[in-house]
């Protein structure tokens, strides 16, 4: 014989993978911190492609005032961006993909 699904069932079911996904999300993904990533080498391919240095020329224009870098909380001078994935950059940094934080 063939259950017929209810939508009691159907509610309870979605509530329930909601919830899943949800504590799922909190509880199994974690931050990644520099210490875990190697150091962006300036002669890579990428680093090349956007013109990265590790230390800037241009007062005021660095890794640690761009909206890119993911300040991992330690006060590390090697931290993640956005940019360079599986990779953390200098702080006093600079790529032409460089964009200010907002003040």
């Amino acid at each position: 014989m063939i259950k017929k699904s209810s939508r009691r069932r159907f509610i309870q079911l979605t509530a329930g993978g909601i919830i899943g996904l949800t504590l799922g999300n909190k509880f199994l993904i974690r931050p990644v911190t520099a210490a875990e990533l190697s150091r962006l080498e300036q002669d890579s391919p990428q680093a090349s492609a956007l013109k990265y240095v590790n230390k800037s020329t241009t007062t005021g224009q660095n890794c640690k005032n761009c909206l890119l870098i993911r300040n991992d909380g330690s006060n590390s001078e090697w931290q993640p961006c956005a940019i360079f994935p599986g990779k953390s950059v200098n702080i006093n940094g600079w790529c032409s993909a460089y964009a200010p934080q907002p003040a």
